[in-house]
């Protein structure tokens, strides 16, 4: 590094915040990485929890001997008319000012989103979707979340929901799937319990009585399994209707799929030959991309909330 580029204040930090792991990642103007550091979450701990991402802050900016913009993905959202965390599936962020006590502990502004709109940001700026208007991101991991990208920067609308589309049902249900698994929101046949890791897991246990997890399924798949392949079929067939009832309603430029099961290679076949039949009209050519940064689009899109 030389020494004017120590003096320069042009670098972005991101935080992904997790249930398990909280990864901090510094970025320069050109979206290059620069340094990364990852440790546990204090889990069921707000102030540790807040004190710990302070702390990957300042390491990361003594490590590069800059001050970076700072912005932070959690799996929740800000409630616009509260102030305080809501829907985060760490318990205990929940009712919490969590923006107000970073930027309190770092003294300055620190801007925070949505994971899925970060994953969203994080593509469209310098991505798999870079360079278009709308973007959808879908993360299918363990649960399953969307955000929205317009134009770069995150649409979270009115009630901080935009792009929660795992919590709404599962479009045109067929009659053995409803009324649907309960989710852990209080509602039954939510997309999150049918196109998550999760959902598929149950989806196998429910049609062959065996117990096994999302990734043994996929392993099976690979190799031919008839049992694994019809698990994968509904799985894609589902997904497609999610994604169609999507384009009714956004028609977002292009889908972005992050988390575990987007590494599946057959959905970039399967899923676009399937939408045209959902989507009204009967027509539809929205590109279904992978991630470009994978599991690292999150905390890169948290550092791009804060945009050039």
């Amino acid at each position: 590094m030389t020494e004017s580029d120590a003096r320069s204040p042009e670098m972005r930090i991101g935080i992904d915040l997790g249930g398990t792991k909280i990864e901090a990642l510094a970025i320069d103007h050109t979206g290059t990485e620069l340094v990364r550091h990852r440790i546990d979450t204090p889990r069921n701990d707000y102030k540790a929890t807040v004190d710990a991402m302070a702390g990957l802050v300042r390491r990361l900016e003594a490590e590069t001997g800059r001050v970076g913009t700072v912005g932070a993905g959690i799996p929740g959202t800000i409630s616009h008319i509260t102030g305080l965390v809501k829907n985060a599936n760490s318990t205990w962020l929940n009712g919490r000012p969590l923006d107000k006590d970073l930027s309190a502990a770092l003294g300055r502004e620190v801007r925070v989103a949505n994971d899925a709109n970060c994953l969203a940001v994080s593509e469209a700026t310098d991505g798999a979707a870079a360079g278009k208007h709308v973007v959808f991101g879908v993360i299918l991991g363990t649960g399953c979340g969307g955000g929205v990208a317009i134009h770069g920067r995150v649409h979270d609308g009115r009630n901080g929901v935009g792009g929660e589309w795992g919590h709404n049902p599962l479009p045109w249900q067929r009659p053995e799937e409803y009324p649907g698994p309960v989710c852990y929101c209080g509602k039954r046949g939510c997309m999150e319990m049918w196109v998550s890791g999760t959902g598929v897991a149950f989806d196998y246990k429910q049609v062959t009585g065996r117990a096994k997890t999302a990734k043994e399924i996929l392993v099976d798949f690979e190799a031919g399994d008839t049992d694994a392949t019809a698990t994968v079929s509904r799985f894609e067939d589902r997904l497609a209707r999610g994604l169609a009832h999507l384009i009714n309603v956004l028609d977002p430029d292009v889908f972005v799929l992050g988390g575990g099961l987007s590494k599946v290679k057959h959905i970039y076949e399967a899923v676009p030959e399937k939408l045209a039949a959902y989507v009204f009209g009967g027509e539809a050519d929205t590109p279904i991309l992978q991630a470009k940064y994978g599991d690292s689009s999150g905390v890169r899109g948290a550092a791009w909330l804060w945009p050039a």
